[in-house]
């Protein structure tokens, strides 16, 4: 049903395109290969070098950049419509986050998804330390420690303390740092089931696995 489909050794190809309001439409073939990876090839014009780039690499060089709405901005031709968006066809199915790192790596350190701040428990003192989950490097600090079952103070990544500094109070422990209420403790503002800016393709949890593996693009 997709127009330009073709089937190789190891791959499928189709014809695809996405539309720049100024300079009109780049078109270019979509490569999906049996790992999930994508690729696509660009011919926007004679002798265009972009060549087995991610979709979001193929969105920056139609002047998209930013964006990070592949999967709306790039279409495929079907028998009976045009310029179907990928998330509308059976593509994507094929795609894996862990197959595909190159494509949303970027994107992930501009994700602006809220992530509250979380406590976890010294294993030795059971006191509570705060971890603020600001960017992806300080929520891989927290992933890791909450991975690590004998976590304890001293391996706090802000500054060095022991066992013997302070907890926080609980008057300031209820603050958690949700934008909708200073005291919420849980809410779609500010809970985060797992994004590509939370789940990490080198972590061999059971969480970040199947993310990589089963979650939509």
């Amino acid at each position: 049903m997709i127009l330009g489909f073709n089937r190789g050794e190891d791959y499928i190809e189709v014809l695809c395109g996405t539309t720049n309001k100024v300079y009109g439409d780049y078109a270019g073939r979509l490569k999906i290969n049996n790992n999930g990876e994508y690729f696509i090839t660009c011919e926007c014009c004679p002798g265009c070098p972009l060549v087995n780039v991610t979709p979001e690499a193929f969105e920056k060089h139609a002047l998209k950049e930013g964006t990070g709405r592949w999967k709306s901005n790039i279409w495929v031709h079907c028998e009976d419509e045009d310029r179907v968006p990928l998330w509308k066809t059976p593509l994507t199915k094929y795609y894996t986050h862990q197959a595909n790192v190159a494509n949303w790596k970027d994107s992930a350190m501009r994700k602006r998804n809220f992530h509250r701040d979380e406590f976890l428990h010294c294993t030795s003192c059971r006191k509570e330390r705060r971890f603020r989950l600001k960017n992806r490097p300080d929520i891989k600090n927290y992933h890791e420690a909450l991975n690590n079952k004998s976590w304890t103070c001293s391996l706090w990544p802000y500054h060095k303390i022991t066992c013997d500094d302070d907890e926080e109070r609980p008057s300031l422990r209820a603050s958690r740092g949700c934008s909708r209420s200073s005291t919420c403790q849980g809410c779609s503002t500010c809970y985060c089931e797992g994004c590509i800016k939370c789940r990490f393709e080198d972590c061999n949890c059971q969480e970040c696995r199947d993310f990589m593996l089963y979650a939509e693009p």
